[in-house]
Order: C-alpha cells, then structure tokens, then sequence
C-alpha cells in the first residue's frame, strides 16, 4: 500500500501503516492499529501483542525488542527488555507493557523518525518472518 503525504495550512502530516502480524517461532507477534496519522510533534503509540507471555522468570524480564529501520539500513535496535532503551535511542522513544502486552510510545514525533518500527521476541536479534522474507511493523512515511 503506497501511503503518501500533503502539506496544507503548514502543516506537514506524517501516515504510519502497521503490517498486521509476524512470527517468531511458536510465538506469533501481532501490531496494531492498522494505521495512525500524525504530525510533527504528535505523540504516537503503536502496539503489540504476543500469542504468548514474554516474561522470563529466569531474569525477571520480558524478551520483547523494538527495533526501527528506515529505508536502505540496517534495523537498528531502540529498545529491549520491553522498556530499556539502547545506548543513542533518543529519549522520546520509550517501551512499556509485560506478559503479552506492549507499546512503543514517541512523544514528540520528528520527521527523522520515519521508519518501519517492529516488535520482535527477545532481547536482540532481528530477524525476517521465515515465510515470506519481509520485516514486519509500524511503517512511517514522510
């Protein structure tokens, strides 16, 4: 889906598409909404659910990773352990949630933040769906 963006009024809007699912093995990842418009300044907040808990009792934490991409790189890891954030992962970038339920909230959104944003199980470690080879999560356009 080609999602674009108009400037009216100065005001540049920013679209977020969110792939509907992607696996990890057993453990099947879910984001949602669907999609989210916003503008420079806005607060997002994408989420996602695990088909089954993350949380680790050997350590006490829950695998879940955030990780961002933008166009031509590498993905880059924001935050692990569900709520810490990766040494350079700018501080309006924060994680929250346990179990099965998580977000990735930006509050105060840049237009250098387009990206496709992605929950994966566990720490680190990105990695694309076995079946069809592509990366899922929450595509922001600009």
């Amino acid at each position: 889906m080609l999602i674009s963006h108009h400037t009216g009024n100065n005001r540049i809007d920013h679209y977020f598409l969110l792939h509907p699912s992607g696996s990890c093995g057993q453990i099947v990842m879910t984001q949602n909404p669907e999609s989210v418009t916003a503008s420079p300044g806005d607060t997002v907040t994408m989420y996602c659910k695990a088909s089954s808990s993350l949380y680790y009792s050997g350590n006490s934490k829950n695998l879940l990773a955030w990780y961002q991409q933008k166009p031509g790189e590498p993905p880059q890891l924001l935050i692990y352990y569900a709520d810490s954030r990766q040494t350079g992962t700018p501080a309006r970038f924060s994680g929250s949630g346990s179990g099965t339920d998580f977000a990735l909230t930006i509050t105060g959104i840049l237009t250098e933040d387009a990206a496709v944003y992605s929950c994966q199980q566990g720490r680190s470690g990105y990695h694309s769906d076995t079946d069809n080879g592509t990366h899922h999560g929450a595509e922001i356009l600009n």
